[in-house]
């Protein structure tokens, strides 16, 4: 199981879950439409999903049904780099 960040933080890229992780998994570039965890990185620690302002992050299992792509969606984002 990993964190996937969902739509409510396209066009918003708060990062106040990027200062929260204790291992660095959460990135996105000022032209991405959204931040994204790295699923190989991610330890499942929940501190991102507390600090999440617009309750973006969900755990991979708990996505809404409409928000299941997010999850291919943060992989994808990874696998390009």
């Amino acid at each position: 199981m990993t964190h996937v960040i969902a739509q409510p933080c396209i066009n918003v890229k708060d990062k106040a879950c990027v200062d929260v992780c204790p291992v660095d998994c959460i990135h996105g570039k000022d032209t991405d439409p959204q931040l994204y965890i790295n699923p190989n990185d991610c330890i499942d620690c929940t501190l991102c999903v507390d600090a999440c302002p617009v309750n973006a992050i969900f755990a991979e299992e708990d996505l809404p049904v409409g928000w299941k792509n997010f999850t291919q969606v943060n992989r994808d984002y990874y696998s390009k780099s």
